[in-house]
């Protein structure tokens, strides 16, 4: 869906803000706010902090965007939300990346007791280190050997 059909099918209004918003996050999956105020303002010059944010809040709400949280990490969003999946998180740069559920249904996992809970969803962050950080170290010191 366009980022016009998919406003129009949750009902609300189109804005060129909400549009830049949505365009921002095709092109950088996982941004946080700064990274999309940044964008968004590329494409339509003045915009608001607050604007942004509003448009943020909104588009979570509806489940048009998807708002996770890495410990330790800005706030990330993401227009994939049609599933369950989950994300690796670089302990280093703070990439994110999505990974798919491993096995089973929604919500891909089944805890020991669900203490009377209908569960529908299940949030795993996988935490390690990119290839790109992983490599950086000896970029950087190219006197060091490594075998």
């Amino acid at each position: 869906m366009t980022p016009t059909e998919l406003l129009r099918a949750h009902h609300l209004r189109v804005t060129p803000t909400r549009i830049s918003v949505l365009e921002a996050l095709e092109a950088t999956p996982h941004a946080d706010a700064d990274t999309i105020l940044r964008a968004v303002r590329g494409r339509l010059g003045s915009v608001s902090v607050q604007a942004v944010y509003d448009v943020l809040h909104a588009l979570t709400e509806v489940d048009i965007l998807r708002r996770i949280e890495p410990a330790g990490h800005p706030a990330r969003y993401e227009r994939r939300v049609e599933d369950n999946h989950h994300h690796v998180v670089c302990r280093t740069c703070g990439a994110v990346e999505d990974v798919d559920c491993a096995v089973g249904h929604a919500p891909c996992l089944t805890p020991s007791s669900a203490h009377g809970f209908e569960i529908d969803l299940a949030e795993v962050t996988y935490w390690g280190t990119c290839p790109r950080c992983r490599v950086g170290p000896a970029l950087a010191n190219p006197d060091r050997v490594t075998r």
